[in-house]
C-alpha cells in the first residue's frame, strides 16, 4: 500500500459555525484561538465566504473585510480558504463580471489563498470568470462539483465535468456533498475514476447529516483523495463535517498518517466547547442523525428552513408533505443539485404547493427566473408542459447568464458614495445593497458621533443631508 499523508482542511471557522450556529461565531471567539490552530498544520482552514459574508453585516455589525484581514494577521503559516459560489460571489444571484473581478481580487490582497468554487447547477460557465480572475491573481482554484443523485448524475456525468473544469483551469477538485448523501462506496467508485481519468489532487467535502460521512471519506482516501474537510470536535457530526481528531486517529499509524497532534487538537476542542455554549439560542444540533436526506435529499440548513416556514403558517404537520415533494418540484426543475441557491428555490415553490393545495398556483419569481435560464443550464431540460405554464411562449436564455448583465460597480459606488470608507464597501453594495446600506449608514453614524434616526428624520423634514459627508 502506498504511503500518502493525507492532509486536513478545518472549516471550524465556517461551515462548521455556519451548519451548527446559524453563522453567528463572531471574530472574536476565533482570534484567541488562532495561534494554536495555526499551529497544527492543517493543509488549509475554511474562513470566509459561504454566508459568512452576509451574516457579518446584517446580525453582527462586523465588516467582513476587516475580518478576513484580521485573520490573515492572525494566522501566519495557514493557508486561508473561501467558498465562492461562482458567479453569486457570496450573494444570491448573478454579478457582472466588474463585480466579480473585484471581489476576487481584493480578495487575494486581503490575503485569500485558495478559492473553492462552485456553481449550483454545475454549469461552468458560472465559474468560469471567477476561476480566471483567482488563477490571474496567483490563487490556487479549487473546482468544486455539487455532488448529488438522480437519473442523469451519473459516473459518467461527473467525469465530464471534472474534464471541463481541468480544461477551464482548475488546480485541484472538490467533490461538494452538500447534503451528506454520498455513499461510501460510491465515493470509492467515483474519486477512482477520477484519479484514473484526471491528474487532479481531490478534496473531499460533506456533512455529517446522515451519519455516513466518516465512512465515506475512508473510502475515498482509500481511492486516492488526497485532502479532507473537518472540523473540531466540538463543532463536528450533526449538520456540520466529521470530527478533525476522530479523522486523525483512524488514519494514524497507516499509510495514510495525517501527522496530526491529538493533545494539540484536544486543547482546541476545549476551547470551542466554551465558545459554543454562547451560541446556544442558534444551536440547531438538537437530533445528531437526520436520514431523511437520504430519501429527499434536503440538507440541514434547507430542513430548518422548511421548518420555520411551517411554523410562521401553524402548518407544521405538513412538514412530511413538503419533504414528499421536494423530489417532485426537483424533477419538474430538470434536477438541480439542491445547495446555495437551488435549495431556497426548489425548497420555497415545495412549500407553496403544498400550503396551497394545488401545485404551481402561486410561483416565485425565482423559480420564473430559474425556468428563463436565468441561473444556468439546467442538468436536463426542465417540464415543458410546467415551463409553458409558467412563461408562457417566452424562450429562455441559452448563453452565460451574466453574459447579460451590465456593469454594476459603478453605479454602486454612486449609490453608496456618501457612505464609503474604502474600496470594499463598493463591493459589499454591489452583492447586498439593503444589508450594507444599513451596515454602512450605521458605521458612518457611529464614527462621526451622529444619532442616524434623528438625522434622518430631520433629513425627511429638510429634504437634504444634516450632517456631514
Amino acid at each position: 500500500m502506498e504511503k500518502r499523508t493525507i492532509a486536513i482542511t478545518d472549516t471550524t471557522w465556517r461551515d462548521s459555525h455556519q451548519s451548527l450556529l446559524a453563522t453567528r461565531m463572531r471574530i472574536e471567539d476565533m482570534l484567541p484561538i488562532a495561534e494554536k490552530m495555526d499551529a497544527v498544520g492543517f493543509y488549509s482552514m475554511e474562513v470566509w465566504g459561504g454566508a459568512t459574508f452576509d451574516t457579518c453585516m446584517r446580525f453582527l455589525n462586523e465588516d467582513p473585510w476587516e475580518r478576513l484581514a484580521k485573520i490573515r494577521q492572525a494566522l501566519k503559516k495557514t493557508k486561508l480558504q473561501m467558498l465562492l459560489r461562482g458567479q453569486n460571489l457570496v450573494g444570491y444571484q448573478h454579478y457582472a463580471d466588474d463585480v466579480v473581478e473585484e471581489f476576487v481580487k481584493k480578495a487575494v490582497a486581503h490575503g485569500m489563498d485558495i478559492f473553492r468554487i462552485f456553481d449550483a447547477l454545475n454549469d461552468v460557465r458560472n465559474l468560469a470568470k471567477a476561476m480566471e480572475v483567482a488563477k490571474k491573481e496567483g490563487a490556487h482554484v479549487q473546482a468544486a462539483i455539487s455532488y448529488t443523485i438522480s437519473p442523469v448524475h451519473d459516473l459518467d456525468y461527473y467525469l465530464n465535468l471534472v474534464g471541463q473544469y481541468r480544461d477551464a483551469g482548475a488546480d485541484s477538485l472538490c467533490i461538494k456533498d452538500m447534503a451528506g448523501i454520498l455513499k461510501p462506496y460510491a465515493a470509492y467508485e467515483l474519486v477512482k475514476e477520477i484519479k484514473k481519468n484526471y491528474d487532479l489532487p481531490v478534496q473531499m467535502h460533506t456533512h455529517y447529516t446522515s451519519g455516513m460521512a466518516a465512512m465515506m471519506y475512508l473510502k475515498a482516501v482509500e481511492a486516492g483523495a488526497e485532502i479532507m474537510d473537518t472540523a473540531i470536535s466540538s463543532m463536528a457530526l450533526g449538520t456540520s463535517q466529521p470530527a478533525t481528531e476522530a479523522m486523525v486517529a483512524t488514519l494514524a499509524d497507516t499509510p495514510y498518517d495525517t501527522g496530526l497532534n491529538l493533545k494539540l487538537l484536544a486543547e482546541i476542542a476545549d476551547y470551542f466547547k466554551e465558545v459554543r455554549e454562547k451560541y446556544q439560542d442558534y444551536d440547531v444540533f438538537k437530533a445528531g442523525i437526520d436520514t431523511n436526506v437520504l430519501l429527499y435529499q434536503v440538507p440541514g440548513g434547507m430542513l430548518s428552513n422548511f421548518i420555520s416556514q411551517l411554523q410562521q403558517q401553524n402548518a407544521l404537520h405538513k412538514l412530511p408533505e413538503v419533504l414528499a415533494e421536494v423530489p417532485r418540484v426537483r424533477e419538474d426543475l430538470g434536477y438541480p443539485p439542491l445547495v446555495t441557491p437551488t435549495s431556497q428555490i426548489v425548497g420555497t415553490q415545495a412549500v407553496l404547493n403544498v400550503l396551497t393545495g394545488k401545485r404551481y398556483q402561486r410561483v416565485t419569481n425565482q423559480v420564473k427566473n430559474y425556468l428563463r435560464g436565468l441561473y444556468g443550464a439546467t442538468p436536463v431540460p426542465v417540464n415543458e408542459d410546467l415551463r409553458r405554464e409558467i412563461i408562457g411562449d417566452e424562450p429562455p436564455i441559452t448563453c452565460r447568464p451574466a453574459d447579460n448583465l451590465e456593469p454594476q460597480l459603478e453605479k454602486a459606488r454612486q449609490e453608496i458614495g456618501p457612505y464609503l470608507q474604502k474600496e470594499e464597501d463598493i463591493l459589499s453594495y454591489a452583492i447586498f445593497p439593503q444589508v450594507a446600506k444599513t451596515f454602512l449608514e450605521e458605521r458612518y453614524a457611529g464614527k462621526c458621533g451622529v444619532d442616524l434616526n434623528l438625522a434622518k428624520e430631520n433629513e425627511a423634514k429638510l429634504g437634504g443631508k444634516v450632517y456631514p459627508i
